[in-house]
């Protein structure tokens, strides 16, 4: 799914340290990129998932903030976490202190030409695989799904693959660019379907048979993803 960054990610690859709010010791971390929406880090230890956390992240000896995160995705890399982290819930004076984080730390070049901070660009086809830090992994889950489209009509889809931002559908009839959509996706072992709203954002031939789309959802849906991956 081609996905549209509004912010850049800024790499930074900085220690620093983060404190559950639970907890009574700092864990030491290392921040590869950032911005005010989210981070990714590596850590040794394993966090809770499927739960907002709140914390505190020590960005530097000058700047610590506070924000409620959700951990988007996790990846065990040579024995050490990799984690994905989104800021559900952050003050502006703490946005503040990342700006001002990432102007120390930034390297020389991106200083010179800011925009090699933004991780994710127009110069990727639509439909390919992207290979940007995603705030938001994206996972390969089918499920049957039925969407109503402007023309108020109910028709069948299939996902091939799913994030707390998007969805790949895969449909028989071509689904135009920038329509809305109202979705609902059928869960294993559960009696209620999930429901959510996005916007298709591009469409492909997909074989014979069909068309592949990506939905843009209209929010991240992180209680949504967390139930899909348990199914």
């Amino acid at each position: 799914m081609k996905e549209r960054r509004k912010l850049a990610r800024w790499p930074v690859n900085q220690h620093a340290a983060l404190k559950l709010e639970s907890a009574t010791k700092e864990l030491f971390c290392q921040i590869k990129d950032i911005n005010s929406r989210g981070a990714k880090i590596t850590l040794n230890t394993k966090l809770p998932g499927d739960q907002a956390l709140k914390m505190s992240l020590r960005l530097s000896e000058n700047y610590t903030i506070e924000a409620e995160v959700w951990v988007a995705w996790r990846k065990v890399i040579n024995g050490i976490n990799h984690y994905g982290f989104f800021f559900s819930s952050i003050k502006d004076a703490d946005k503040d202190k990342i700006y001002k984080f990432i102007d120390m730390y930034r390297t020389d070049e991106l200083k010179q030409k800011p925009w090699l901070g933004a991780v994710v660009s127009e110069q990727q086809k639509e439909g390919e695989e992207m290979s940007d830090h995603r705030i938001f992994e994206r996972f390969q889950r089918e499920f049957s799904a039925r969407f109503i489209g402007l023309d108020g009509r109910e028709a069948q889809a299939q996902t091939f693959d799913v994030s707390a931002k998007g969805l790949g559908l895969a449909t028989t009839n071509r689904l135009e660019s920038n329509t809305p959509l109202e979705i609902w996706l059928n869960v294993p072992n559960s009696t209620e379907p999930l429901y959510t709203r996005g916007q298709v954002v591009w469409t492909k031939v997909a074989g014979a048979a069909g068309y592949h789309s990506g939905v843009e959802l209209e929010r991240a849906d992180l209680m949504g993803m967390s139930r899909l991956l348990r199914a």
